[in-house]
């Protein structure tokens, strides 16, 4: 028997599977990695939209095509049975106005199905019922969610009108009543149609800034022409036109700096000549020529109540005067 040898092999190792290098995340993957949500929901959120775009696509089809209304609204209300109803509206931009009645005005719906409600219509809705909402943006939140933002007015003056007191905004839109025991500190217009003239009424006080302290009151004279009275009880009336009225009181503020005339015992004052200033004061039997301290002749002398006709523009006039009454 021939005896062999027999050879052991060597035991081989395993072969070791090459690592593969995990794929590089795309930009895409990385922005969705940094949104706050879960990947869950992010889809979710485009199922919806989908849904949601192809319901309000197929409801414009059918009102395209003639589809009666009843279809319509049967495809609204079944896109709202899918999970497209609204049940939560959020409000915002509210500093005065009352959370609940806007809530109401946009839960007052035909409908709650998301593509049966009308954002204009709740828009419209909003302006109609109050001065102070001055604008408003409704939009849909898929799936269920109205979003309302309401801009509203800023108080801008007081208008006094048949002896009732009211809030308005810069434009003149009443906004509420206001109670003479608890009057805001804003400007007070007096006078029909005087809310109207609000704006008017800002860009005469900016043409005289340092008099807009001193003024108490505006009343807008036959819907025509301002009166102010100053908080030292003096009236000035003005003349009819914003540039004649402007220069006037441009022209009244250089005098009272001057020589101060408000506080100084004067009833009023009448500019509605713009070439001269009428002063009343009471008690005062012969009518004087009080000249304007600025005006002086070639000589240099002030000007007095015989003034020559170039001068005569810069005469201001004092006459008698009863009670005090408005100029």
């Amino acid at each position: 028997m021939t005896s062999g040898t027999i050879k052991r092999g060597t035991a081989r190792r395993p072969v070791q599977p090459k690592r593969r290098k995990p794929p590089k995340a795309s930009t895409i993957d990385k922005l969705i990695a940094m949104l706050p949500v879960s990947e869950a929901t992010l889809h979710k959120i485009a199922t919806w939209s989908i849904m949601g775009a192809v319901g309000a696509a197929l409801l414009g089809a059918a009102t395209y095509l003639g589809v009666p209304a009843a279809i319509g609204s049967a495809i609204g209300e079944g896109i709202g049975d899918a999970g497209f109803r609204v049940t939560n509206i959020q409000i915002t931009g509210l500093k005065r106005m009352d959370h609940n009645v806007i809530y109401k005005i946009a839960a007052n719906q035909p409908s709650m199905a998301m593509p049966l409600v009308s954002l204009e219509k709740i828009r419209q809705d909003l302006l109609a019922h109050s001065g102070w909402i001055e604008d408003a943006h409704v939009s849909r939140r898929l799936p269920d969610t109205l979003m309302v933002n309401v801009i509203e007015r800023t108080p801008s003056a007081i208008w006094q009108n048949k002896g009732q007191l009211a809030l308005i905004s810069a434009n003149g839109t009443w906004l509420e009543p206001v109670n003479p025991e608890a009057m805001p500190d804003l400007p007070l217009v007096i006078g029909a149609h005087a809310n109207e003239q609000e704006p008017a009424y800002r860009q005469l006080l900016d043409v005289a800034p340092a008099l807009r302290g001193q003024v108490k009151a505006a009343t807008w004279v036959g819907n025509r022409r301002w009166t102010l009275t100053f908080e030292s009880g003096e009236t000035l009336a003005l003349p009819e036109g914003d540039t004649a009225a402007g220069k006037a009181l441009v022209r009244f503020a250089q005098l009272d700096g001057v020589k101060p005339l408000l506080g100084k015992g004067w009833l009023g004052f009448d500019m509605r000549d713009p070439t001269r200033l009428v002063a009343r004061k009471p008690g005062l039997v012969d009518n004087k020529a009080i000249t304007d301290p600025s005006a002086t002749t070639p000589a240099g002398t002030p000007v007095t109540g015989q003034a020559t006709p170039a001068a005569k523009s810069r005469v201001i006039e004092a006459k008698q005067s009863g009670p005090a009454g408005q100029v």
